[in-house]
C-alpha cells in the first residue's frame, strides 16, 4: 500500500504555518507526534481493495478438487488437500460430515462450533443434542437414516459467522457432497446455511416456513429446501419452538407425501 505521508505532512505544515503567521506560538514536537500518529493510521487502515483475484484462484482450485472426486471418501481427502481456506489454519480439525451416506434426507448446518473442532464431527454440542431431538420427534436419526453436513468445514475464531469469501471457498465441496449423497429433501438449520445454499438475503423468519429448489451440477432434478431455525437459537429463544415444531411437521408432511421418510413415531 502506498502511503501518502508527503501530503500529510504537507497539509499539516501549511497550517502550522498558518497559525505562526497569525501570531501564535506552536509546539513542533507536538506537530511532529500528529504527522506521525496520522501517518501511522494511514498505514493501519484496512485496503478498500477487495482481494477477488486470490479468492477466485481459492475458488478454481476448489472447484477442480470437489469435481475430481467421484465419491465421499475422494471428496473428504480432497477437502483434507485444499488449502486456499484461510479457516483451515486456525482450526483443529476438518469436519466433514456424519451419518448414513444414502440417506434421503441430508442435514446442512453452519459450520462447526467449540465442540465439533474438538471432536471432528458435526452438531456435537448441546446445539447437535437438540437437534437430535428435533429430528427424532419426525422419525430421523444420524444413526439410521439421516445425513449431516455443513457449509463449512472448518470452525471460525471465536465462533464468528463465516464470511461470503470464505462461504464461497467451501461451496464446490458443498455442492459435490449434495451430488454424492443424492439426498431427496435438505433441512438447512439455520440463516447462514439456508442463505448461502439458496444465494438470497433474506432472514430466517422469512424462510422458515417455506420450501425451496436447489438445483445441484451433477443431479438430474432439483432438490427441495426446507430452512428451519438452528437448535442454537432454539436454546437461546426457546419461546421460539413451537414454530420450530410446526416446520418440524411440514417437513414430515412432505416426507410422507413423497414416501421419503419414516413412519410418524407413535
Amino acid at each position: 500500500m502506498t502511503v501518502i505521508t508527503t501530503d500529510i505532512r504537507d497539509q499539516i505544515s501549511a497550517l502550522a504555518d498558518w497559525w505562526e503567521a497569525a501570531g501564535v506560538t506552536l509546539d513542533h514536537r507536538e506537530i511532529d507526534r500528529l504527522i506521525k500518529a496520522a501517518n501511522t493510521e494511514q498505514k493501519a487502515a484496512p485496503s478498500t481493495v477487495t482481494p477477488l483475484r486470490g479468492a477466485n484462484r481459492g475458488i478454481a482450485e476448489a472447484e477442480a478438487l470437489a469435481r475430481g472426486a467421484q465419491d465421499l471418501d475422494a471428496l473428504r481427502d480432497a477437502l483434507a488437500r485444499f488449502d486456499g481456506c484461510e479457516l483451515k489454519e486456525t482450526a483443529s480439525k476438518t469436519v466433514f460430515a456424519d451419518g448414513i451416506a444414502d440417506a434421503d434426507i441430508m442435514v446442512i448446518g453452519e459450520g462447526p462450533g467449540r465442540d465439533e473442532d474438538r471432536v471432528g464431527k458435526p452438531f456435537v454440542g448441546r446445539a447437535g443434542q437438540l437437534l437430535d431431538r428435533m429430528l427424532a420427534s419426525i422419525g430421523l436419526s444420524r444413526e439410521t437414516n439421516a445425513y449431516i453436513t455443513n457449509v463449512n468445514f472448518w470452525r471460525p475464531p471465536g465462533n464468528r459467522n463465516p464470511t461470503d469469501e470464505e462461504l464461497a471457498l467451501c461451496r464446490p465441496f458443498v455442492d459435490r457432497h449434495i451430488a454424492l449423497v443424492q439426498p431427496k429433501l435438505i433441512i438447512a438449520t439455520g440463516a447462514v446455511p439456508a442463505k448461502a445454499l439458496l444465494g438470497v438475503p433474506d432472514g430466517i423468519m422469512k424462510l422458515r416456513g417455506k420450501t425451496y429448489q436447489l438445483t445441484v451440477e451433477g443431479l438430474d432434478s432439483d432438490i427441495p429446501v426446507f430452512p428451519i431455525f438452528h437448535p442454537a437459537y432454539l436454546l437461546r429463544r426457546p419461546v421460539e419452538k413451537a414454530r420450530a415444531w410446526s416446520d418440524l411437521l411440514n417437513i414430515l408432511a412432505f416426507m410422507e407425501s413423497r414416501n421419503i421418510g419414516p413412519d410418524r413415531p407413535n
